[in-house]
């Protein structure tokens, strides 16, 4: 059998995790196509076919699963010799951390704390995947996730980081014209509301709408956080936000105090790899900038 080359294994396993060529290709910096070709090179060295193409992507066959223990194996192998180097090195961690966050959670919160986390780790790449969605933690997608929900399975830990509030925003040249509400039920009276396209909601926590007042129906949507902000900040509506976003924002007022909604963020990593130095040292970071900076996610007004 002809040398396997460390890097086409570690293109195995990122397929084999991502389940999809173009994701894994996506997670590794190289197209599809590249993917492909690497995968189908493995295979012709060791004489075995690692997936089965189907509609979803690929799927392990026996001999991929077979290989994928001892290629886990290898990288957790890996990770080692990589934390011995950093202590040699004076302790300095090296490698990537990639943390999946919710776009808002991620752009107006966690990027104001990064410059700390840089400086106390210049040697550390970090990917801050913050868009509409999460990474999988099972299949190794991300490193650290901070989740709107405790995820129901897989091989994770998960742990409450904080609940958060989000309340009713507006512009002040908005309410000008519309008018101010006094009550939920004056929201269907003249008044646009900014949120979510109901059917491309990505976590069932999102849908909060109700909790204000049963039946409330958007016109203005959009499935990105960033978007309705920028939206409510333009005097096109009233919408839901995070405090942590609309009262950094000096353009906007709170519209309805009282109806205030809580929800809560979750902090998973994955069991295998909990204990790594460099995930270790994220998970560290991010409890606690969410600790000395709570009454941005919790105002106490």
């Amino acid at each position: 059998m002809q040398t396997t080359d460390w890097s086409d294994l570690q293109v195995f396993l990122a397929i084999a995790r991502a389940g999809q060529l173009s994701r894994a290709g996506a997670v590794l910096g190289i197209d599809g196509t590249t993917t492909g070709r690497r995968l189908r090179r493995l295979e012709a060295r060791l004489g075995v076919t690692l997936f089965e193409q189907t509609r979803q992507g690929q799927v392990l066959t026996e001999a991929g699963e077979a290989l994928l223990a001892r290629v886990e194996a290898m990288d957790l192998a890996a990770a080692a010799i990589e934390r011995t180097k950093a202590k040699a090195s004076g302790g300095h961690l090296t490698g990537i951390l990639r943390i999946s966050v919710s776009e808002g959670f991620g752009s107006w919160f966690l990027a104001n704390h990064i410059p700390e986390f840089v400086r106390a780790h210049p040697s550390l790449t970090l990917d801050l995947v913050a868009n509409s969605g999460f990474l999988s933690l099972s299949k190794r997608e991300a490193d650290v996730a901070v989740m709107l929900s405790r995820p129901k399975g897989g091989p994770v830990i998960a742990g409450k980081l904080s609940d958060y509030a989000l309340r009713l925003y507006a512009a002040p040249r908005y309410l000008g014209e519309a008018g101010v509400p006094r009550q939920a039920t004056d929201l269907t009276r003249g008044h646009r509301l900014v949120g979510y396209i109901p059917d491309l909601i990505y976590a069932p926590e999102l849908r909060y709408l109700d909790e204000i007042l049963p039946g409330l129906v958007t016109t203005l949507r959009s499935s990105s956080i960033n978007a309705q902000h920028q939206l409510i900040a333009a005097g096109a509506g009233i919408g839901v936000l995070p405090c942590f976003i609309g009262d950094a924002d000096p353009g906007l007022v709170p519209v309805l105090r009282e109806n205030r909604i809580t929800r809560s963020f979750w902090l998973v990593t994955h069991k295998d790899t909990h204990q790594l130095a460099r995930i270790r040292a994220g998970r560290e970071w991010i409890m606690a900038a969410v600790h000395n900076n709570r009454s941005r996610l919790m105002p106490t007004q």
